[in-house]
């Protein structure tokens, strides 16, 4: 299959000029490259390339103030206004732990950064941008009206690469479904066994991996007691019922380089079309709704006692965003939001895929 050629950096910025208004994806889409190759072309013209030293990067914001971090993937995005503080660096794994920005931070992941300046009007807007070695956003950092600008400039100075060139190379990726069961996964009964021996649920994910189940093989294995699929419009009631109780939650959205969460009530919640929209003072988030193919309320045990959270997933098995209750270590589910949860609208067994 002849493959399409992939527009200069120069039609690239000729494309910017005549679309000042699309969205970076959106733009980057029409054109038939990632996001990356889109601000690469504009190095030079308002962005200078970073090194994407990621532990580097969360100390020196901390310095910069108050910022909007945005974490996405292809179905929702999660924006954050706060400060980076209670930083923890690690060579496989980092952490924002303050009161507004949290992040769970996969630093092997992060493949490229630019700082980006661009003008609206009389307006400067500057921002961090890493993605990926597909080209594909794993983080954003805004900065607003009050931050440090000069502990900004001071790192991207720092950061800065020694390669301007308005090119980068970046990867492919195949398609990601996880719906068929590998052959040497494990059986219900092992799942069954590991699941209710859980103490944490961060004990999860290394669940999974030591049975070889994706997270929604497992959640449609394991059984009604522990999974069970709800109508998709339940997000939807979900958002209503905490936004109306003033019920706070946790939200999280991610990617394969970082996990973006808010704590807290949630206030305004619009339908805008197909989305559903959180527009609150310091947290706004835009979720596809219609990119939601299955929803699943899930229940683990804990120490603490059995938590449940709400899973929506994509057409390929991926899971767009998940919900929790508000709950510190140590402490027992809210009985609120279990309630919630446990009286959404459910789907008969006999009806799911």
């Amino acid at each position: 299959m002849h493959q399409r050629e992939k527009p200069s950096p120069e039609r690239i910025r000729r494309a910017r000029e005549d679309s000042p208004k699309i969205r970076d994806r959106d733009l980057a889409a029409q054109l038939g490259i990632s996001e990356a190759e889109l601000f690469a072309a504009h190095c030079g013209f308002g962005t200078v390339r970073i090194q994407p030293r990621v532990n580097d990067v969360l100390t020196g914001l901390e310095a910069v103030g108050e910022v909007m971090a945005l974490t996405r993937n292809a179905s929702a995005v999660h924006e954050k206004i706060g400060i980076y503080d209670k930083v923890f660096t690690g060579k496989h794994h980092a952490m924002v732990l303050g009161n507004d920005i949290d992040l769970r931070i996969f630093p092997n992941l992060w493949a490229h950064g630019f700082a980006v300046e661009t003008r609206d009007g009389g307006e400067i807007h500057r921002s961090l941008q890493f993605f990926d070695a597909a080209g594909e956003a794993v983080h954003k950092v805004h900065l607003r009206p009050f931050s440090n600008l000069y502990a900004y400039q001071k790192l991207t100075d720092e950061l800065q690469s020694s390669n301007q060139e308005p090119i980068v190379s970046v990867k492919g990726r195949s398609a990601e479904n996880d719906a068929r069961i590998p052959d040497q996964a494990a059986t219900v009964d092992d799942l069954r066994e590991h699941w209710s021996r859980l103490t944490d649920v961060h004990q999860f994910f290394g669940m999974l991996k030591a049975l070889n189940l994706s997270r929604r093989q497992a959640v449609r294995m394991v059984g009604q007691d522990y999974a069970w699929l709800l109508d998709n419009a339940a997000v939807s009631a979900m958002f209503h019922r905490a936004a109306e109780d003033e019920m706070p939650i946790m939200c999280f959205v991610g990617n394969r380089g970082c996990i973006q969460i808010h704590s807290g009530p949630i206030k305004s919640v619009k339908q805008i079309g197909p989305c559903i929209n959180v527009l609150d003072e310091t947290f706004h988030l835009h979720l596809r709704a219609h990119h939601i193919r299955e929803v699943w309320a899930v229940r683990k045990p804990t120490r603490d006692g059995h938590v449940t959270s709400l899973e929506a997933y994509g057409a390929n098995g991926k899971m767009i965003i998940q919900f929790f209750g508000t709950r510190k270590e140590g402490e027992p589910e809210r009985h609120d939001w279990r309630l919630l949860a446990e009286n959404l609208p459910r789907i008969p067994r006999s009806t799911a895929a």
